[in-house]
């Protein structure tokens, strides 16, 4: 399809087109990887470094330290936002910094930092949660969606 508009471009449309491809930047996509796949890695290595700390000292189970955990590393980046420490991470990595949970704490806060001088309830109340309010609602929407077929699996004797 896109050999089939190629071919209906004008003499001058081809021309830009070849002007704009010598022109464009070269993405370094093995290296754009590698530091996404290792800052990625090191923010779940801290991650359960946590855990297991929370396991250790608070006698938590492998099935309760989950929501300690990501509360804990959703307030790390928070800070991080703040001090304007995770803004360099995640110009070093790109997705590996966006994708982990870390990436939701620092989409809350900064829609708050951004927005703070509209003051506290117009400015920073109404946009904190304009990015992360989808992943809220989906977030929650599919839990209770699970949960529901859970709850009819056990009802009829599935699980």
């Amino acid at each position: 399809m896109a050999n089939e508009k190629r071919k209906k471009l004008t003499p001058v449309q081809q021309e830009y087109h070849l002007f704009e491809k010598e022109r464009e930047t070269k993405r370094p996509i093995v290296r754009n990887c590698a530091c996404a796949f290792l800052v990625g890695g090191t923010i779940c290595a801290i991650g359960q470094a946590i855990s297991y700390f929370y396991m250790y000292f608070f006698d938590f189970t492998e099935q309760t330290v989950g929501n300690p955990t990501v509360a804990t590393m959703v307030f790390l980046s928070m800070i991080l936002t703040g001090l304007g420490v995770y803004d360099r991470i995640a110009q070093f990595a790109g997705a590996g910094s966006a994708v982990p949970v870390t990436g939701f704490g620092n989409a809350v806060i900064s829609a708050a930092i951004e927005h703070r001088t509209e003051g506290f309830v117009l400015g920073v109340g109404s946009n904190m949660f304009k990015l992360a309010g989808s992943v809220i609602l989906f977030g929650t929407f599919a839990a209770f969606v699970i949960a529901l077929i859970k709850t009819i699996a056990i009802q009829w004797g599935g699980l």
